[in-house]
């Protein structure tokens, strides 16, 4: 098969096409023939050396695919409702740049009614991660109201739509006027451009001094102290990336004071059955919401599987809105 290797820690140029031989799925594991592989954050971090996958996941990046379920033990296929020729996406634990990637039967997923391939391969790896950090582990309600920082990511479009239409407020930062406006289009209620407003003043401007509920954080460093006073009492902070630094300096007074918590979490150690069961949680409150288009795949750019050193260029850049997809079937 074709795959996309890391030649060594670097730039997007380490980045290459290689030939590899197929995996053959282990029990528990079925085979997709991939059509298309989504473009992460995290698959940045590994090609440049500072995320190494778990044991015993392949060293090729990739954590999201779709294409057709290609092989797999018979009877464990049928156990889960599969058949050789369904049309799935998957969260991969690594491997997902390749033709062929095998995956634990749990952490897959009917394509969405009326999605494509390449619509659906942008969807595993941040919904995964938004319904388990946002609604999981942040009981994000009803009601509340969600700050999303980085709205205009592959995270954030996801955060927003999901949360709007799970009947909660947002709002949400970005880093332009053009983004702030696809945030608001998406749903946001408000958005704030964090290079030219102070986010904290804004959210206690926009929510008349109270603050928000919830808190989905992708920046750490110094927003933590920021953003702990734009909580509410009893109010949530989930951190899912340091893109902004490791330390953090923060009132820990605060945290008892109004009652506050902060967690933080990484989704690609844990286990298959861990991820099993946020994948049925999503096919019964997040699929209905896609079928219906009250949540849609945002996809700024598909490039050729052969270009994912350009998808990674365009990534870092910061120039996107939503995802980036490669195609396998593109030249």
């Amino acid at each position: 098969m074709k795959a996309i290797a890391i030649r060594q820690p670097g730039g997007p140029e380490v980045l290459g096409l290689v030939e590899r031989e197929a995996p053959q799925p282990a029990p528990g594991e079925l085979l997709i023939a991939v059509r298309a592989s989504g473009v992460n954050r995290p698959d940045v971090l590994q090609r440049k050396g500072l995320y190494p996958p778990p044991p015993g996941a392949s060293d090729l990046p990739g954590l999201e695919v779709a294409g057709t379920v290609v092989g797999g033990d018979p009877a464990e296929l049928a156990a889960a409702g599969w058949r050789l020729g369904d049309r799935v996406c998957a969260l991969v634990n690594g491997g997902g740049y390749a033709e062929r990637c095998a995956v634990p039967i749990g952490q897959c997923l009917p394509l969405p009614a009326g999605l494509s391939e390449v619509e659906a391969a942008a969807l595993p790896e941040t919904l995964f991660t938004v319904w388990q950090n946002v609604f999981e582990i942040a009981r994000l309600q009803p009601g509340e109201t969600l700050l999303v920082q980085g709205g205009a990511s592959g995270i954030g479009v996801a955060a927003i739509q999901l949360a709007k239409a799970l009947g909660s407020a947002v709002i949400a930062t970005a880093g332009s006027d053009d983004k702030c406006a696809a945030c608001v289009e998406l749903g946001a209620d408000h958005a704030v451009n964090y290079r030219t407003q102070d986010f904290e003043a804004e959210v206690r401007r926009i929510s008349g001094g109270r603050g928000v509920d919830v808190i989905l954080d992708m920046v750490a460093g110094d927003y933590i102290e920021r953003e702990l006073r734009c909580l509410v009492d009893d109010g949530r902070l989930a951190v899912i990336a340091v893109q902004g630094g490791t330390a953090a300096a923060f009132d820990a007074g605060l945290l008892l004071r109004r009652r506050l918590t902060i967690t933080g979490s990484t989704l690609r150690p844990r286990s298959a059955p861990y991820k099993a069961r946020l994948a049925q949680a999503l096919r019964a409150r997040v699929w209905p919401l896609l079928e219906s288009g009250r949540v849609r795949p945002v996809i700024h750019a598909v490039l050729p599987a052969a270009q994912a050193a350009g998808a990674h260029a365009l990534m870092e850049s910061g120039a996107h809105v939503g995802k980036i997809v490669l195609d396998w079937t593109l030249e």
